[in-house]
């Protein structure tokens, strides 16, 4: 009969994330991930399979969390263009604040998007996800005669995605807040 865990699954993928955040998958030795996780190499691998498992646990959890925080500022009953330049500033708080890691999305896209068909295929899924609920905040605006009716919803909120991982590369390359800040100004005028 095998041994029932004795650990906290969440708590380890919590640990997993923070180490793969820090570094990246390549770089996030088992070691680390022992550290991180607080199980022994065998342990990790019992629970999780693989590296590569583990590192899928850790993004779906950051993706998990980072649709929470969209899904509750798109619902509050705010005007569309406020909500939209309220992602934008958090992104660069999130990007340009102290202690920036960036986001672990765009870090792994940069890393791993386009190599490992299987990370490729989350990152696309997110992606979607989020379009899809940035394009039901654009329905909302163009019924409420804040936006253009005749836009393309789903356009639309690809180009505030696309805004959103342009203002994180752009960061991470060594624009500083300022033009950070009026490259999201340009976005909101454009919507």
């Amino acid at each position: 009969m095998p041994r029932p865990r004795e650990f906290d699954e969440a708590t380890a993928v919590s640990g997993a994330l923070t180490a793969f955040r820090a570094a990246g998958y390549e770089a996030t030795s088992t070691q680390e991930l022992c550290e991180a996780t607080g199980l022994g190499r065998s342990s990790v691998y019992n629970a999780f399979g693989s590296k590569h498992a583990l590192f899928r646990r850790a993004l779906r959890r950051y993706f998990d969390d980072t649709m929470e925080r969209y899904r509750l500022l798109v619902d509050e009953p705010r005007p569309v263009r406020e909500i939209v330049r309220t992602v934008f500033t958090s992104v660069i708080e999130d990007e340009a604040g102290p202690g920036s890691r960036g986001c672990f999305a765009v870090n792994t896209a940069a890393e791993l998007g386009g190599r490992d068909p299987v990370i490729t295929e989350d990152l696309r899924g997110h992606a979607e996800d989020i379009v899809a609920l940035f394009a039901d905040l654009v329905r909302r605006g163009q019924r409420d005669g804040e936006l253009d009716p005749g836009a393309d919803p789903t356009a639309v909120a690809e180009f505030v995605h696309g805004t959103v991982g342009g203002l994180r590369v752009l960061s991470r390359t060594g624009f500083g807040r300022a033009a950070l800040e009026h490259m999201a100004e340009r976005a909101l005028t454009a919507l």
